[in-house]
């Protein structure tokens, strides 16, 4: 119960899926959890649900694509709990799924702005407040299309590649001052992105969508939002004091082939 606690984390992209599953747990690990996202209604649920449980969380609407968005939220985090210590770079899209010769530039630009782009402003306006706080965690939440390829969504698995090497830039720029930066790279979770995924893919039926997802996984199944969740607790927590730039894959053995 206690693997975080009295530590602020930041979670983008909190109120749904992942994310959301990664706030619960923290915030019952013990920590103080700020759940940025603009999706007000499900962010203001899941805090007054923890609030109801007497663990610690407050929303902030936020943007991840707007700098001057991340800078403010990031500052009223520290102001509110006192210290921002753990960022977990949840927030991103899926994207047009076409082949590369169909895309738009618009499109790309839209996918890139949130996963790569919103990524790095938020890592960069957290940075003060972890170096005022002596050191921290940064956990990047990338995917397995973040270390394979696949024929479809080019936008995704370009963003999803560039955050896996923005990651171990940044473990090693701020390695001497204690921030660790590690990636997180699931497989198919059964979150509202993979749902829509197989929406835009022309899957009808989801249950048959799941079934045909479970197959691509040795273990047989789509994993849950909590899989990856245990995962980022792991990486907020001194537990994994001498893990940085590294890539935690939680995939079901997809990416073992």
């Amino acid at each position: 119960m206690n693997r975080v606690k009295n530590k602020t984390c930041v979670v983008t992209g909190g109120a749904v899926g992942i994310g959301r599953a990664c706030v619960e747990r923290l915030a019952e690990e013990g920590a103080r959890v700020a759940v940025m996202d603009l999706q007000d209604e499900a962010g203001r649920e899941l805090v007054s649900a923890l609030e109801a449980r007497g663990l610690s969380a407050r929303y902030w609407h936020v943007d991840v694509g707007d700098e001057s968005d991340v800078a403010q939220a990031m500052d009223s985090v520290s102001e509110t709990f006192g210290s921002i210590d753990v960022l977990v770079n949840n927030a991103g899209i899926a994207g047009a799924n076409k082949p590369t010769h169909e895309i738009s530039e618009a499109e790309w630009d839209r996918v890139q702005r949130i996963n790569v782009k919103g990524v790095f402003f938020c890592t960069k306006h957290a940075l003060p407040h972890l170096r005022q706080a002596g050191g921290g965690s940064i956990i990047n939440l990338s995917s397995i299309y973040g270390l394979v390829g696949a024929p479809d969504l080019p936008p995704y698995h370009a963003s999803k590649g560039a955050v896996t090497l923005m990651t171990k830039t940044d473990a090693m720029i701020y390695a001497a001052e204690g921030i660790r930066v590690n990636s997180v790279h699931p497989g198919y979770i059964w979150t509202p992105l993979v749902e829509q995924h197989l929406r835009d893919s022309g899957q009808p039926d989801m249950e048959n969508g799941k079934s045909d997802l479970a197959q691509l996984h040795p273990l047989g199944r789509v994993g849950q939002p909590d899989d990856v969740a245990w995962g980022v607790v792991y990486l907020a927590s001194d537990e994994s004091r001498f893990v940085t730039g590294s890539e935690l894959v939680i995939d079901g053995g997809y990416t073992a082939r």
